[in-house]
């Protein structure tokens, strides 16, 4: 299809209505998704350095109740 205008062709022959809403929809969705998983990947990630940091700070008390009860053991005896 030729158009002779920018007129006709914003028009698309009486469906330009439909034709540019459905770009407009289209468009808007895929942004929102774009914009959500981009959303969801940052939460994702900050989660896992919280649990990673949490881990690590349960390692290291872990470790200090281990060497005080080996301490303690080695104190009594």
């Amino acid at each position: 299809m030729q158009f002779d205008s920018i007129n006709e062709f914003l028009a698309m022959g009486g469906y330009g209505f439909y034709v540019w809403l459905s770009y407009g929809v289209s468009i808007v969705a895929l942004a929102l998704l774009v914009f959500s998983s981009l959303s969801e990947h940052k939460k994702i990630k900050q989660k896992i350095s919280q649990r990673q940091k949490r881990e690590i700070k349960l390692r290291q008390a872990a470790e200090l109740q281990k060497a005080q009860t080996s301490a303690d053991i080695s104190h009594n005896i």
